[in-house]
């Protein structure tokens, strides 16, 4: 579904600065109610090859398309898409990078992912035990590798700020960005590593984890608010995400965690 995904990220790319938002009705916050055409759009050219190859899938998709209907209720295999994540802070206000991502998962794990970041001109792939590649532009995909480069860490945008002041105390530049972009951090040229802290939830979403398997394939650590290992389970109760190239890295990202949860 690569070449779907790509065409997905070009169409999320050729309409910025060309929509408008049309909030959906019923939602808590104004970033989950964030809607363009360009989310639509983006769906459909994902789902309508993909519905057309592999209809006996199931899909968790963000919005309500056409062509999400066309599948099974029930089966083994789960296609999970954020046509664009981070719609509202990223897409239409340009705050940071924005994402566009599928995940394929069986027994409420990732088994493969996509995730493109369109504005940067950036696809990642990778699939369970088999390593992650990453494509820069037109040029061919090359093998994804953690590195620590850079000053740069991605943040959630509401971090707060007691959290940020340890990141530039280390000498970081705390960047927002959307959650997708924030699990695949320490692979993008100049981004060392990437902060998530879900304040209004329980735990991350189930799309703000499909980078999770793409950090890990290219040799990232990746750690929940607790200090263990990020659960591969996909609806498993995690607040916090953090993803670094090393364990300097990650003490820096706990010591930045712990600062902004303290009472």
């Amino acid at each position: 579904m690569l070449p779907a995904l790509r065409q997905s990220a070009s169409i999320a790319r050729a309409m910025e600065g060309r929509v408008r938002n049309r909030p959906k009705k019923g939602e808590a916050t104004p970033i989950k109610a964030a809607l363009t055409a360009a989310d639509t759009a983006c769906q459909e050219a994902f789902l309508v090859p993909l519905a057309d190859r592999f209809p006996q899938v199931r899909v968790e998709a963000e919005e309500d398309t056409p062509a999400a209907r066309r599948f099974a209720p029930t089966g083994d295999a789960l296609v999970v898409l954020d046509p664009i994540d981070g719609t509202l802070r990223f897409f239409l206000e340009g705050l940071g990078p924005y994402a566009v991502m599928a995940g394929l998962a069986f027994d409420d794990e990732y088994a493969a992912a996509l995730v493109a970041l369109p504005r940067e001109e950036i696809v990642l792939e990778a699939v369970r035990g088999g390593g992650a590649r990453l494509s820069l532009g037109e040029a061919s995909p090359r093998p994804a590798v953690a590195q620590a480069d850079g000053g740069r860490v991605y943040v959630s945008h509401d971090l707060p700020e007691p959290a940020r002041r340890v990141l530039r105390a280390a000498g970081w530049q705390p960047e927002p960005a959307s959650g997708g972009a924030i699990s695949v951090a320490p692979l993008i040229p100049g981004v060392r590593a990437g902060l998530r802290l879900a304040l209004d939830s329980d735990r991350v979403s189930i799309r703000g984890r499909i980078g999770l398997l793409i950090a890990e394939e290219a040799g990232a650590r990746v750690c929940c608010e607790s200090g263990e290992a990020f659960p591969h389970g996909i609806h498993a109760a995690a607040r916090a995400l953090l993803v670094a190239a090393n364990g300097d890295d990650l003490k820096v990202l706990q010591r930045a965690l712990a600062a902004g949860v303290a009472p």
